[in-house]
């Protein structure tokens, strides 16, 4: 019996970087989309309603979203999405980073246009499962 679960936990250990780097790009290519809700000048009001992902001015936010190696981790293993520091738009100083996180947690007028929590939310409750069943056998049914 211990060689049994020895062999499952390490094929586990093995497929578990395989789907994270899914999951990871699975919500990355959700958080460009999101980001890219319609577009505008720079200056001019946004298109895009509070609540709903931002609206492309330069593209900058879009083009700055990546994700990090799969890399292991004491307790396991370990993806990063977001966005890469040092992007600035060609029109302003503030990176993509800072920018991104304005959008996210509200702007001085309190709305929020978010693309990363809700792709986020989108790679666990959608994605996650198939990437997870695919990656781990049939015998996996939800997160």
């Amino acid at each position: 019996m211990t060689a049994v679960f020895a062999k499952v936990g390490a094929q586990g250990i093995a497929r578990t970087p395989i789907a994270l780097a899914e999951l990871a790009d699975a919500i990355l290519k959700q958080a460009k989309t999101n980001a890219s809700n319609g577009s505008h000048a720079w200056g001019t009001p946004t298109p895009a309603r509070p609540g709903e992902g931002p609206a492309q001015i330069s593209g900058t936010l879009v083009r700055s979203l990546a994700r990090t190696n799969v890399a292991r981790t004491a307790t396991g293993a370990e993806v990063r999405v977001g966005t890469q520091p040092g992007m600035a738009p060609p029109y302003g100083r503030t990176p993509s980073s800072k920018y991104g996180s304005y959008l996210e947690n509200g702007l001085k007028n309190g709305a929020k246009y978010p693309f990363l929590t809700t792709a986020f939310a989108f790679g666990v409750h959608v994605a996650a499962p198939a990437i997870y069943r695919k990656a781990y056998g049939e015998g996996w049914k939800q997160l």
